[in-house]
């Protein structure tokens, strides 16, 4: 590589899989990321098939356009596995059996009881003159080969192996030609505003950093603030951090995480921080609330449980809802809801109960339960009761999710205010 290269790269992610309705390439999102901390531009990103001469034309057209090419996947035992061969090919290179990696190989089998398959001998073939990168995950090496003028760097294409090699292995050695003063970027997510309500709050900040591009994103329950600084990594962080405490006074506890934090995790840290237990009765989210909470480890620690009470009959077995309650408000109801978070509470021996029952369509409603109506309660042991109707848009998907993170904000505020405690 030259002294001064171009500042430019290519995302390459190989695999049939990629081009059909299965699979999602997620890799060339997180690679991105880190390639512009290193002050590149990616300018092209492509997804290719196994199939050789396609991937073939990809590499060498993708070595066209930019200095730096990664690549991902392809680099599996099986027949159409074959990046590497097809890299070879392209820069005129030699495969070589490294023993050593072979060796490496058959002792990863070993250790979980079997004989090495002779297809994984094929992933002991190095190009010649490449800098193998250590697969400390998985059974793939990666490498990096330089030609030309030309970097090309192959990555597993499994999401753990990629990022665990390409911070390990690839970025150090990138890092020290192209550096480190490029692009960082932050995420702050709010919950439970509507994105104009978002939008309307941070105007002063707008006009504060007219220099920053802010990128808005709303999701079902969820909005998103994007912003990015260039610069070395303590530089651009200095610039984030002063930006984001604007975003914190103008939104306040609303903001509940940055980057990857997630609702479920913000809400588990406060049940876990405050000494405090939930349980669930579900009803039109089908156990939905419990399975976001549960994404979270260690989740046992302040989750005890949810019932799935979608029949009348199991609001009033399971979660104590009165027939009478059930005959006369009906199931979507206030009232019902309030006895379904008090059930839940009690049933599972909690101190916080807090239930959910709506119309999620797209049959159902009614003039004056229209769907997307949802009643969400909460009753907690030191006595807080509390109680939201919404209505939510969209079809079916959308307003189960909407009713999952409104669900997750309810209980969030009510631990803020019953804590004293503020955002993150």
């Amino acid at each position: 590589m030259s002294d001064s290269p171009p500042r430019t790269a290519s995302i390459l992610a190989v695999g049939s899989e990629l081009l059909g309705t299965t699979r999602l390439d997620t890799n060339s999102l997180f690679l991105t990321g880190e390639i512009e901390t290193m002050g590149l531009t990616v300018v092209r990103k492509a997804c290719v098939g196994d199939e050789w001469r396609e991937l073939e034309a990809e590499i060498g057209f993708a070595l066209s356009r930019a200095p730096l090419l990664v690549v991902s996947g392809g680099l599996g035992p099986t027949a159409d596995d074959r990046t590497k061969e097809v890299l070879a090919a392209v820069l005129g290179r030699k495969l070589v059996r490294d023993e050593e990696i072979l060796a490496r190989l058959r002792e990863r089998f070993r250790r979980r009881g079997y004989e090495m398959p002779r297809v994984n001998e094929k992933q002991a073939d190095v190009i010649e003159g490449a800098v193998v990168l250590p697969n400390r995950r998985g059974s793939a090496p990666g490498f990096l080969v330089e030609a030309g003028g030309r970097t090309v760097v192959l990555l597993p294409g499994v999401p753990a192996e990629l990022k665990a090699m390409w911070t390990d292995e690839a970025a150090p050695r990138l890092a020290s030609v192209y550096g480190t003063a490029g692009v960082r970027r932050r995420v702050l997510k709010v919950g439970g505003l509507p994105e104009s309500v978002v939008e309307e709050r941070i105007q002063p900040v707008y006009a504060a950093w007219p220099e920053v591009p802010v990128t808005i994103l709303a999701n079902a329950g969820e909005v998103q603030l994007h912003f990015a600084a260039r610069g070395t990594a303590e530089e651009a962080s200095k610039l984030l951090d002063r930006l984001e405490a604007d975003f914190r006074k103008a939104l306040g506890g609303d903001i509940f995480g940055r980057d990857a934090d997630t609702l479920e995790g913000n809400v588990g840290a406060l049940l876990k921080s405050r000494g405090q237990t939930l349980a669930l009765a579900e009803s039109c989210t089908g156990g939905l609330v419990a399975a976001r909470l549960t994404e979270v480890p260690g989740a046992s620690d302040y989750f005890l449980g949810s019932a799935v009470t979608y029949a009348n009959s199991a609001k009033a077995g399971l979660a104590g809802v009165r027939l009478e309650t059930l005959q006369r408000f009906g199931a979507v109801s206030e009232e019902t809801a309030c006895e379904m978070a008090a059930g839940a509470r009690l049933g599972f021996g909690a101190t916080i109960g807090l239930a959910v029952t709506g119309i999620a369509g797209p049959s159902g409603g009614t003039a004056e339960k229209p769907v997307g109506t949802v009643h969400m309660a909460l009753d907690a042991a030191d006595g807080t009761r509390l109680h939201r109707r919404h209505l939510f848009p969209g079809d079916r998907a959308q307003i189960r999710r909407w009713t999952v993170s409104a669900t997750l904000v309810m209980i969030r505020k009510h631990l803020l205010e019953a804590g004293g405690g503020g955002g993150r």
